[in-house]
């Protein structure tokens, strides 16, 4: 006599079948990645006209009428988002050319060079850049912010920001092997390369979401101006324009800068040149907290302190034969920077004030009253003149 499966008891030692649906956590979680995905295709296949889109909002944050006064954090949280979001169009756009096959692009800048070599070497180097690049996008709305909860909680805010920006660049200063700092310390948004092969032509204006049949045509009315050596096969490329043949040998000439490994573009430096560096990224900070200490805003203590360390760094850098191209520019754009100690603390309140407002009352009134504007912001805001 047979028995019956005991189904009740098979079915107890089996896990009861899920249903066939997808689990909605689950599916709002793959979300984000799909659409920062889909975002990135976007930019890439119009890049040419992202930039232009970013170059006309970041302008028009700059010429809103009143725009620090009534609207101030709303203005500058559209002011720091474009900053932000430049900053991932370019990590976009960056990854974008790289995966073009064959692209020989123009040879990089050396401060393009040197930033994307540590940035590929040193993930440590690559998070630390990122982290000072966002504070130095949103320090100015982190201290509106703050302004709004009273001045003690204000410098507090500004403070601690300064802190955070000359820990950062210490730590570049060490990963770097106690080289120089540069300025951004990451890599600049690169233009997509003109001069490509015909081979990878169709790639590019395909990435980009362009037309390739009029770049097939163009490229092939190009080939078939080339001469084919009949014995190997080779060609010869077209002459360039003759009005342009100067530019032409300039862009395939190298120089030492273009062959030197790219963590010899800037020096060593020596212990009077490391010294003059930490006093150059102490500087901000020793003038803010002098200045959040100073009850007179037309004490010239803070002043004298901040310019004091500022020219003590120029002084105590290295000079001679062996200062590199970059190097030069990096200085250079220090000595640029340097003019906003003029717009700060006692030296503006007790000069540049008064210049600027003799300026305004000649200029007419849209001029003018975006001249009051910024007056506004440089006499109330600390990181309005922070380089």
């Amino acid at each position: 006599m047979s028995i019956p499966a005991d189904h009740s008891r098979g079915s107890a030692s089996r896990p009861p079948s899920k249903p066939q649906s997808r689990n909605p956590v689950r599916s709002m979680l793959s979300l984000p990645p799909q659409w920062l995905h889909m975002y990135g295709d976007f930019i890439t296949k119009n890049a040419h006209q992202v930039s232009q889109i970013e170059s006309a909002l970041r302008s028009l944050t700059y010429i809103i009428p009143g725009r620090f006064r009534d609207a101030e954090i709303a203005s500058e949280t559209l002011h720091s988002g474009i900053q932000l979001l430049s900053l991932y169009h370019d990590a976009v756009l960056q990854g974008a050319i790289t995966k073009i096959p064959g692209l020989s692009p123009k040879i990089p800048s050396p401060h393009t060079r040197y930033t994307r070599f540590w940035t590929a070497k040193s993930r440590l180097y690559r998070r630390i850049a990122l982290l000072l690049q966002i504070v130095q996008y949103t320090e100015m709305l982190w201290e509106m912010a703050a302004k709004r909860k009273g001045e003690r909680i204000r410098w507090r805010v500004v403070i601690v920001l300064e802190i955070i920006k000359a820990v950062c660049r210490l730590l570049l200063m060490r990963v770097t092997n106690s080289r120089p700092l540069v300025t951004p310390p990451l890599p600049e948004r690169d233009p997509i390369p003109p001069d490509v092969d015909s081979s990878d032509e169709d790639t590019l204006k395909e990435l980009m979401g362009e037309d390739t049949t009029e770049s097939s045509d163009s490229a092939k009315a190009v080939y078939e101006k080339e001469w084919t050596m009949p014995r190997t096969g080779s060609s010869l490329p077209s002459l360039p324009n003759p009005s342009d043949i100067g530019s032409y040998l300039m862009g395939r000439v190298l120089t030492a800068d273009d062959i030197k490994p790219a963590a010899k573009l800037l020096n060593t430096l020596s212990r009077p040149g490391q010294t003059a560096e930490i006093l150059h990224i102490l500087a901000p900070l020793a003038y803010a907290i002098a200045l959040s200490r100073s009850k007179n805003k037309r004490s010239w203590t803070p002043w004298l302190i901040g310019i004091s360390m500022e020219y003590a760094a120029r002084q105590l850098r290295e000079r001679g034969l062996r200062s590199t191209a970059l190097e030069n520019e990096e200085w250079g754009k220090r000595y640029w920077a340097a003019g906003w100690w003029t717009m700060r603390g006692a030296f503006y309140e007790n000069f540049t004030r008064n210049v600027i407002g003799g300026v305004r009352r000649r200029m007419p009134s849209l001029v003018s009253g975006i001249l009051e504007d910024y007056e506004y912001l440089w006499e109330n805001y600390y990181f309005s003149t922070s380089a």
